[in-house]
């Protein structure tokens, strides 16, 4: 539950993520969203009211699918219905995103977490980056670089709108 519109700023943020909004309207319009995970209402309200569109948010975000991606033992990753199985090194790679999903991940980081045993050169990193993002693509996610810092996944701004990966744009 957000504030409307004191708390406006972290809708983007909160829809990146795939996060289900109930925006607890004070003043004003509502805002006005055709995403399938963001509802409102009116303050002064029922609590039987916010309870029945809170449970209606939690209905629509388990027919989604997951809202944040995940990757199993196996190197599957799994997001909004979608999977794609991925190498080894590019699995420990993932995991790494996947764990930090929607924040910068650095380059030393993800060096680490593809071969734990000894970094590679800069080369190896930005090749198998290139490949996460072909494989990842389909499923909507991807990653962006984050220039002299390392790289960041999200899931994909081109999703429509309410489906995981969305930005409510």
């Amino acid at each position: 539950m957000v504030r409307w519109p004191d708390d406006a700023g972290q809708g983007p943020d909160l829809a990146a993520a795939g996060v289900p909004r109930l925006w607890l309207v004070e003043s004003g319009p509502p805002p006005d969203s055709d995403d399938l995970l963001e509802d409102w209402v009116r303050l002064p309200a029922p609590e039987t009211d916010v309870e029945a569109r809170v449970a209606a948010l939690r209905r629509r975000a388990s027919h989604l699918g997951p809202v944040l991606p995940s990757i199993d033992g196996d190197g599957v990753v799994r997001f909004g219905g979608a999977w794609v199985a991925l190498p080894p090194v590019e699995a420990r790679i993932m995991g790494a995103l996947v764990e930090r999903f929607a924040a910068v991940v650095l380059r030393g980081d993800l060096a680490v977490a593809g071969w734990p045993e000894g970094a590679p050169g800069r080369n190896a990193l930005d090749v198998h980056v290139l490949r996460l993002r072909r494989r990842i693509s389909p499923v909507g996610l991807v990653i962006r670089t984050v220039r002299s810092r390392g790289y960041l996944l999200e899931a994909s701004g081109d999703h429509i709108p309410g489906i995981p990966g969305t930005r409510g744009v």
